[in-house]
């Protein structure tokens, strides 16, 4: 087995494209043998949909296109990060209680630390971010 593994999918910044890069990490992380019908991958499916309607709805049309990274790395961590070209990094907004919106990255921070885990934010080289959930690796990895 390799010491990294890792897929990508680039998909349109649109509201639609958020379901597609859900399915496609599940998909991924199936075939790297994580339960698709537990707990951690309802996590992490959420997680997932957190940081893509991010991606789309918070670059304000800046950012055409968001890109979603999987790697798991020596079958110890899984890290998935969401890529966009807006330079403007998630702000924590205060927790009002008629608000709305806003607490996606509350509730990606909270399900990753619950998992053992954590939330990053690094640059990008063109000048945007990816947003990372880091998380222990526990799947069996299936050999082939």
């Amino acid at each position: 087995m390799a010491d990294h593994q890792e897929a990508s999918v680039t998909l349109p910044s649109d509201p639609a494209s958020v379901p597609t890069a859900r399915r496609f990490v599940a998909e991924v992380l199936d075939g790297w043998g994580l339960d698709d019908a537990g707990d951690r991958a309802d996590g992490i499916r959420l997680m997932v949909s957190e940081l893509a309607t991010n991606a789309v709805l918070h670059t304000f049309g800046q950012s055409p296109t968001f890109t979603v990274d999987v790697r798991l790395e020596r079958e110890e961590r899984l890290r998935i990060g969401v890529t966009d070209s807006h330079p403007r990094w998630p702000r924590r907004l205060p927790a009002a209680v008629q608000q709305d919106n806003g607490r996606g990255m509350v509730i990606i921070r909270s399900l990753a630390a619950e998992a053992g885990g954590r939330l990053s934010v690094s640059p990008t080289e063109e000048g945007g971010k990816t947003v990372w959930i880091t998380l222990p690796w526990t799947a069996p990895v299936p050999t082939r």
